[in-house]
């Protein structure tokens, strides 16, 4: 049922540039040692600990955080559930009303007295926009970081060569962002941000503005490139998760909902928030002869721990299904409430459930019809609900 796979553990992927992060300063943390600065030096993993708490106009962002050395975690969402939030915080642009945030063993904040500057704290931030410096090379754009931290512009500027490369940009040096596309000034954007020696990484959603295939090209180079980073993904998409992440962290309203595996989230999602992430239906009900029923429906299933759940009758049961996988025709009498035109078919919403049928199919069907559906009960999985 799952939408994605959860990773090899201990594989970070991610980019971070922005907001001064990527700049280094002597003596700052993550900063190379001058005359060390090859592509392949990257420091030991970082593990990172955090309680973050920021209060916002509507509600209150406070979320625990654990994240081993080398570790990805991706986060998801709904838009201004506060995933944001968490990575300003991280980064150090966005103060702790209460918490703390420490990377191995050094205090990076401590609400109200401590704050690490952005530039001190070994932690980059890449988003949407690469945010390069105008007026200066490809080439050069790499070499800043390093090159604030003291390393010889010479060196500096040979590494940023082969960070170039290895982004899949060998040619670029000489070229201003204005001579980039979009993409283009992603992958430099990337390079600029390993190229500091980053203990973290954090992506806010750097790949949401790129077209699908130029998004797909720098999802795979970055499952390569932070490979062993410590890294924190804020994304939309599951397929980002899957193929970034060894984790995937929900958040709603500020507050963490449900953690654990990539494949684990998405195939037994906890929340609605997390079904419709994982592209999935989500029905909550209770057990009662060893299925699932709801206000006269009943759904059974062929799953071992499916099966182990409902043999407690009564039990509080969330049926999770693909709405491709209903079957129009036979089962419990739904009222059809609206139709939703999608790119393979259409969605057919019931008083009931959701069933995704053909463009035939649904030819004859309109708001106010009764119509029959049911789903094979190998395609169904109970999960507890509360």
């Amino acid at each position: 049922m799952s939408a994605a796979d959860a990773g090899t553990p201990g594989r970070g992927r991610r980019d971070a540039a922005g907001a001064g992060a990527a700049t280094p300063r002597p003596g700052g943390a993550g900063a190379p040692h001058p005359g060390t600065l090859a592509p392949s030096g990257v420091p030991a993993a970082a593990a990172l600990h955090a309680r973050v708490v920021v209060r916002r106009r509507d509600f209150t962002v406070d979320i625990a955080l654990d994240v081993a050395p080398g570790e990805t975690v991706a986060v998801m969402g709904r838009s201004g559930a506060g995933k944001s939030t968490l990575l300003t915080a991280l980064a150090g642009l966005t103060p702790l009303d209460e918490g703390e945030i420490t990377v191995d063993e050094r205090v990076l904040d401590r609400a109200p007295r401590l704050r690490t500057a952005p530039m001190h704290r070994g932690v980059v931030l890449l988003g949407q926009d690469a945010r390069l410096f105008p007026h200066l090379t490809a080439r050069e754009n790499v070499a800043f970081g390093p090159r604030s931290a003291g390393v010889a512009a010479s060196v500096a500027r040979s590494a940023a060569d082969q960070w170039l490369a290895r982004v899949g940009l060998p040619d670029a040096g000489e070229r201003r962002p204005a001579h980039l596309s979009g993409g283009e000034q992603q992958r430099v954007a990337v390079a600029r941000a390993l190229a500091a020696r980053p203990r973290v990484v954090l992506l806010d959603e750097p790949l949401v503005a790129l077209d699908a295939v130029t998004a797909s090209e720098i999802r795979s180079m970055l499952n390569e490139r932070l490979i062993g980073v410590t890294t924190i993904a804020v994304t939309h998409d599951a397929v980002d998760a899957a193929a970034l992440a060894d984790r995937l962290l929900i958040v709603e309203r500020g507050r963490a909902t449900q953690d654990g595996p990539v494949r684990e989230v998405l195939a037994a999602p906890a929340t609605e928030v997390a079904a419709k992430i994982a592209g999935l239906e989500r029905l909550v009900g209770v057990a009662a002869g060893g299925g699932f029923v709801r206000d006269g429906m009943r759904l059974e299933s062929t799953d071992a721990a499916s099966l182990n759940l409902a043999a407690t009758e009564g039990r509080a049961l969330a049926a999770v299904y693909r709405a491709a996988d209903v079957r129009l025709g036979a089962g419990a009498p739904a009222t059809v409430s609206h139709l939703e035109p999608t790119p393979t078919g259409v969605r057919v919403v019931t008083d009931s459930g959701v069933a995704e049928v053909s463009p035939g199919e649904a030819a004859a069907l309109r708001p106010g019809d009764v119509v029959r559906w049911s789903v094979p009960p190998a395609r169904v999985r109970f999960v507890a609900a509360s």
